[in-house]
């Protein structure tokens, strides 16, 4: 069988590795130290996210990049997607011609913007770029490892590659789909987030399932408003890695960034509340980084730098970064000026579909 490396002992990262290594994979899951490879090996995974399973006889976890590498038909990166670069650093020298390059990350690096294929473009040999593809969807990891059916779909830009990644990932409950958009899945994955924390604003205040659909519906439109400012398919949006994954992420108590703006909502500090995330190993605190954080700050810049309108996103940066009172910011927000569903300004909504009419025509 197949051997597949993993950078990243995050949740999803030891969910993929779980899940390949029952379907006979030999996976080697790399830990950032040896001391955490060790700990890992003793404890296993946390007991509250794989309901008490062990780690697979197939799954071993090392230190050495070498040997987490060596031989693996594919490397799959999932670490929190600010540590997406100092990662594909280490990793870059070991890659291979033949090797597929996997982001499990859904996020948007501050600095640049920029997504995690295009920071993994850039840290690895250009020769190997067409063998980057990007795994997103509606994919809550506690979920995946008890056996609940789920469906993702990977992306690259060239369709041979992101079929032989489907091949490699399915899993008996784990359904692959394939797309060639992989700006669109990129971005649906990224910033379903910002939303998510919306809608966990909107729990926390009370404010019912009225007022969340419709703050859900309108993140949705204003993704693709700026997916297609950005060059990609207003179709991905209605799929698996747009409004799958929304609905998940808005809805789910599993979800960290919907936990995230329900404790905002409580009054809690950011980094009082990303402290109780790092600490927690069980009950109701979901565990690890709340991506909608730093990706709000990164799309609030890039919509800036454009003149693009995202009233969801700026409201939640206005609370995250400018201390905004949060019942102020939510009143305005349900209370701003409407007008036509589709029209926002440089979204170039009504001028897409009308492109996609005429090629049809």
């Amino acid at each position: 069988m197949p051997k597949i490396a993993i950078i990243g002992t995050t949740s999803f990262g030891i969910t993929l590795g779980m899940v390949l290594a029952r379907c006979g994979n030999d996976i080697s899951l790399w830990a950032r130290t040896k001391q955490e490879a060790i700990e890992l090996t003793r404890t296993g995974p946390n007991p509250v996210l794989t309901n008490g399973n062990c780690f697979p006889p197939r799954l071993s976890i090392t230190s050495s990049l070498s040997e987490a590498l060596s031989k693996a038909r594919a490397v799959i990166l999932a670490p929190p997607s600010q540590r997406m670069r100092w990662n594909i650093k280490l990793v870059a020298k070991h890659i291979t011609r033949s090797m597929l390059i996997i982001s499990a990350a859904k996020g948007l690096e501050i600095d640049s913007g920029k997504r995690m294929s295009q920071v993994i473009a850039e840290e690895i040999n250009p020769d190997f770029r067409s063998n980057i593809c990007a795994l997103s969807g509606p994919n809550l990891s506690q979920e995946i490892l008890n056996g609940l059916p789920a469906a993702t779909v990977v992306a690259a830009d060239d369709e041979a590659v992101s079929r032989k990644a489907q091949k490699l990932l399915t899993a008996h409950n784990l359904c692959v789909f394939t797309n060639h958009d992989m700006l669109g899945v990129e971005l649906g994955g990224s910033l379903k987030n910002i939303i998510a924390l919306g809608a966990g604003i909107t729990d926390g205040l009370g404010y019912g399932d009225n007022a969340k659909a419709a703050l859900i519906t309108r993140g949705l439109t204003e993704m693709t408003a700026l997916g297609v400012a950005l060059g990609a398919n207003p179709i991905t949006f209605a799929g698996l890695t747009g409004l799958g994954d929304l609905i998940a992420t808005c809805a789910s108590p599993l979800s960290r960034n919907h936990y995230f703006g329900v404790e905002l909502a409580k009054g809690r500090s950011l980094k009082e509340i990303t402290d109780s995330m790092n600490e927690s190993a069980g009950g109701t605190t979901p565990t690890g980084v709340a991506e909608g954080v730093t990706t709000t700050l990164a799309v609030w810049k890039i919509a800036k730098q454009m003149g693009l309108e995202m009233p969801i996103t700026e409201t939640i940066y206005k609370v995250l970064y400018e201390g905004a009172d949060i019942h102020q910011a939510a009143d305005e927000l349900m209370n701003a000026e409407a007008a036509h569903e589709l029209a926002g300004r440089r979204w170039k909504l009504f001028s897409a579909l009308k492109a996609r009419k005429s090629s049809k025509a």
